[in-house]
């Protein structure tokens, strides 16, 4: 043998050796060149090479041309296909390898899981399960961590209790797995859509090459059917069995029966049984497998603390949390790009935000993930303006938004009202083909609902292919936050029609529309279907938006007894609702035993002490009044300004009542001037009953005239072309005397000006608005 051949074999032995693809391509030249028939173990070793470097095309080529593929050949091509996402593909092989009499090793059956778990099969994942344990290699470390990995994904995608029960079943066969001789592969005839071959369930990247022609395979769907030749050699039956369920088995019960038989378990077994637990919400059985596994001499990795990190989060247990924190910084993990997404995320479920965005700067290297946990944190804890320039940053980072990456940053937009920039993110998600994700057009179906756009809101719901429980209910509190009571309660009919189940939020936005247009026998019919149909426990927020209606339509007593026979401890919210009812209505005997309640439960409810002096002002107690507001001052307490807000070209100009700092004023000045007095001609008389101070009734006038909302109205008058829609957002309820006066408007200056206020919008035109008067 020359040294050629010698050196050529030496590399055939080793090729690990082989480090690049131009290597692997030159060393199979060589072996062309000195055996131009080559030997089919050598074929298969080149096969096995080709594999490593994902190179499809060149491994089908070789495999085609083997008369009788080796069982390196047969799990080389399947560890192919697999890595390349072509999971069909991948199974039709192994069945095949099995037909022609081949005996897989313990390295094919990893590929063979994997494919199961992508395709989301778990009765198919379940066969092959059983097929390990007839050949005895359930005992393998890693078809072992395999097997997890399978149970843990297919598991928590919500299978029934009968596929959970044939697992059970399974594994209680597996003492006797070895009493058969011949081998029998439990399979079952199975039609796979290929279509789920391209799930990516491990948010892993595939480099799937499209043009690849894998004609000589034939059609593999009908090659399926090969599954009905293996299993008669041994008269045993399929694992799956159609007897009695287990009722008791739980989530991840094959998870935890592969590790308990697991011989020998390594930091992967650990990590796959922790990260199954933690993510199907199992967490003290996740913190305890930590612990066990620290007993076992293993110690926690950067993606064991990445698992367990989302416990602490969903605990709100920050000590701990930072206890991982300090671990992960001692045994240099801080730096991990998943460690410190799971850290933002962990520090902004505990509302420490501040500690969320301090991890965020000190990674050295971001990727989405974590620019996706630093936005979401900002937007979920109320720092709208954070989230939306971390989200600019992203942009200018080069780093290209994903779909999560839109859904966490359009209630920014929405809470903001900034509806120049939701439809810039709108025209960007459409650019990059988003708009067909259920969750993305969910956030804008909400985004464009509160920024006062119901009708494109609704052409985007009714565009979508499919709605889920989100999206119904987005656009049904849409419709209720607009006044729109038909349209919501006919669209929770339709979601129920369509067999989509009401959850809790959705009777939420069906209180709120009764609440809205008065319909308390309606809402009634539906606080009941609630609880004895859907068997919803009634929560603070179904309460407060049933006080709320009942207080609107002026039943005090009614909805004081409904408060008071709550299964829950009525918070001061919940009160605050009936406060405020009592001053639209001026009960102000009801509105001293309301305020009572309040301050037993929230002394420091600034809200009701406000309300309070604003009932006593309105009835000319001005002592009580003083005394609320003396109170106040004593407390620390200070009122937040009445403030409105109007986006025009692209900036967001803002007013407190009686402002003076704005650029425009002397113009607004006028033109709220020259509308006044369009408006007295028009037969408009100030109502100065909501103006609770002991003054004269001209300062009361002039005061009224200084309102926010108008000061925001008038220069969204003088600075848009004529006949503009003007939006306008105020951060409390709208005086009566301003809402009669935006009706005049509206006629005066021919425009849709819609209010957004504390509670809903109020659509004025031609000097009537959407609430008729009801709010």
């Amino acid at each position: 043998m020359s040294s050629t051949q010698t050196h050529l074999r030496t590399l055939l032995k080793c090729l690990q050796n082989i480090k690049t693809e131009s290597q692997a391509r030159q060393l199979h030249a060589q072996i062309l060149k000195i055996h131009p028939r080559s030997r089919s173990d050598d074929i298969s070793t080149i096969i096995s090479l080709y594999t490593n470097f994902n190179l499809l095309p060149d491994s089908v080529f070789l495999f085609n041309s083997l008369r009788s593929p080796s069982v390196l050949a047969w799990k080389s091509i399947i560890r192919c296909y697999t890595k390349s996402g072509l999971f069909v593909e991948s199974l039709t092989s192994f069945i095949q390898m099995r037909a022609s009499g081949r005996c897989p090793d313990e390295n094919v059956f990893p590929s063979v899981l994997k494919s199961c778990v992508f395709l989301r099969d778990l009765r198919l994942g379940e066969s092959v399960h059983g097929c390990i344990i007839r050949l005895g290699m359930d005992f393998d470390l890693y078809t072992g961590n395999a097997l997890m990995n399978m149970y843990s994904k297919l598991q928590s995608f919500g299978a029934s209790r009968e596929q959970r029960g044939c697992a059970s079943k399974m594994f209680d066969e597996m003492a006797q797995r070895r009493q058969n001789g011949d081998f029998t592969s439990g399979f079952v005839s199975r039609n796979i859509n290929a279509s789920g071959s391209s799930k990516d369930l491990d948010n892993e990247n595939f480099s799937i090459d499209q043009n690849v022609n894998l004609s000589k395979l034939g059609d593999s769907l009908s090659q399926m059917d090969v599954y009905k030749k293996i299993d008669h050699s041994s008269g045993r039956r399929n694992v799956v069995s159609n007897g009695e369920r287990d009722e008791r088995i739980s989530p991840l019960d094959g998870v935890s029966k592969v590790f308990e038989m697991m011989p020998i378990k390594d930091i992967v077994s650990w990590n796959t049984v922790i990260a199954g637990n933690a993510q199907n919400g199992l967490y003290e059985e996740a913190l305890q497998m930590v612990r066990e596994m620290g007993n076992d001499g293993l110690r926690p990795d950067s993606y064991t603390l990445s698992s367990v990190l989302p416990v602490f989060a969903e605990y709100v247990d920050v000590i701990k949390g930072k206890e991982i924190h300090g671990y992960a910084i001692r045994h240099g993990f801080d730096a991990d790009l998943f460690i410190g997404s799971s850290l933002i995320d962990m520090y902004a479920n505990c509302t420490m935000v501040e500690d969320s965005c301090r991890v965020f700067s000190l990674l050295t290297q971001r990727d989405a993930i974590s620019w996706n946990s630093v936005i979401a944190g900002c937007v979920q804890n109320g720092l709208f303006d954070e989230g939306l320039k971390f989200f600019r940053e992203m942009l200018k980072a080069n780093i290209k938004p994903v779909s999560i990456s839109f859904s966490s940053v359009m209630p920014a937009c929405a809470h903001l009202t900034t509806l120049h920039l939701g439809k810039q993110l709108h025209g960007y998600i459409i650019r990059g083909g988003f708009d067909d994700n259920v969750f993305i057009a969910s956030s804008l179906v909400d985004m464009y609902s509160k920024c006062g756009n119901i009708e494109i809101a609704r052409w985007i719901f009714d565009q979508m292919r499919q709605h889920d429980m989100v999206s119904w209910t987005a656009i049904i509190m849409g419709h209720a936050l607009h006044g729109h009571a038909r349209n919501a309660i006919s669209l929770f009919k339709q979601m129920e029609m369509e067999g989509v189940k009401p959850n809790y939020v959705s009777f939420i936005a069906v209180f709120t529309a009764c609440s809205h247009a008065g319909f308390t026998d309606e809402a009634w019919k539906y606080f009941k279907i609630m609880t004895q149909n859907y068997g919803i426990a009634p929560g603070l927020e179904h309460y407060a938006a049933m006080a709320d209606l009942l207080g609107r339509a002026g039943k005090l007593e009614e909805a004081f007894e409904f408060i008071s026979s709550m299964h829950i401890r009525p918070t001061g919210s919940i009160w605050s609702t009936l406060l405020s009812a009592c001053r639209v209505h001026k009960n102000i005997g009801l509105a001293e035993k309301v305020a009572k309640k309040i301050f037993d439960v929230d002394p420091e409810n600034m809200g009701a002490h406000v309300l309070m002096s604003n009932i006593y002002a309105t009835a000319c107690r001005w002592k009580e009044a003083e005394k609320m507001r003396t109170s106040m001052r004593k407390k620390g307490m200070i009122k937040a300004p009445a403030c409105s807000w109007i986006e025009v070209r692209n900036k967001v100009h803002t007013f407190v009542s009686g402002d003076k700092s704005h650029p425009s004023h002397d113009r607004i000045n006028e033109c709220l001037k020259d509308l006044l007095e369009q408006m007295e001609q028009e037969g408009y008389v100030p109502d100065t009953s909501e103006v609770y101070r002991d003054i004269e009734e001209e300062q009361k006038k002039y005061l009224l005239f200084g309102h926010s909302e108008r000061l925001a109205i008038a220069f969204g008058i003088i600075s848009t072309p004529t006949g503009t829609t003007i939006r306008v957002t105020k951060n409390i309820r709208v005086c009566v005397d301003c809402h009669t006066a935006i009706k005049f408007i509206s006629k005066i200056v021919q425009r849709e000006i819609i209010v957004r206020d504390n509670s809903r919008f109020h659509h004025f035109k031609d000097g009537n608005c959407s609430c008729g008067d009801y709010w």
